[in-house]
């Protein structure tokens, strides 16, 4: 990928009568990532998206994509999206692809996803939902789409630190605040005992089950 083809995005839902779920925290991720990387434009990221909005379609949900290029040049695309029906349940399985938990752009949303690309292609759509990675040591971190997220039984749902090499996800960032749930180191000891959800703020959470 050309420098100039690099951005940073935001994936959001758009609801017709809620609006953008979660627009604060996902414009702070991408304002904060702005200022580490050295992106322009970010502050104007608010307006933009309010400009836009009032032109999203009415009669239904849409996934959003806003993407901001380092000159500061922003843009945004939609499509419907249709929510996954109740009672939905992924296969989740385990990538030989590692992260590296040393690599801090794993920390931000950025169009480098050549990581995630390459443990999603080891298993078909038809043998998994989602695939989950572990870093050098072994730790899980988190899905090619999605945050993880363990219910131990506790009542609060546990994930993995930002340390382990994944994204500060939006819909971990909410639980996290919302004291729903809590960052803790993780084993794949502990995800085969407990109850696993993937999840970020366009799916919300879904439950898995780690096979293979």
């Amino acid at each position: 990928m050309s420098e100039d083809d690099f951005h940073l995005f935001e994936t959001m839902r758009h609801e017709p009568l809620q609006g953008i779920l979660h627009q604060r925290l996902h414009l702070a991720r991408l304002k904060r990532s702005a200022g580490r990387l050295g992106f322009a434009g970010a502050d104007a990221a608010d307006a933009f998206l309010s400009a836009r909005e009032p032109d999203l379609p009415a009669d239904g949900p849409s996934r959003l994509r806003l993407s901001l290029k380092r000159d500061g040049t922003l843009s945004l695309a939609h499509a419907p999206f249709t929510p996954h029906p109740p009672g939905t349940t992924w296969r989740l399985r385990i990538a030989a692809t590692r992260a590296d938990s040393r690599d801090r752009l794993l920390r931000h949303k950025v169009s480098r996803r050549g990581l995630y690309e390459a443990a999603r292609a080891e298993f078909t759509p038809e043998d998994a939902d989602e695939v989950l990675l572990l870093n050098e040591a072994g730790l899980p971190c988190e899905g090619t789409i999605t945050s993880l997220f363990l219910d131990d039984g506790t009542g609060i749902l546990k994930t993995p630190p930002i340390g382990n090499g994944l994204l500060a996800g939006v819909l971990r960032t909410h639980l996290t605040c919302t004291r729903r749930a809590r960052v803790t180191r993780l084993t794949l000891d502990e995800l085969k005992a407990g109850r696993i959800f993937m999840g970020n703020s366009l799916r919300g959470l879904i439950p898995a089950i780690l096979v293979g």
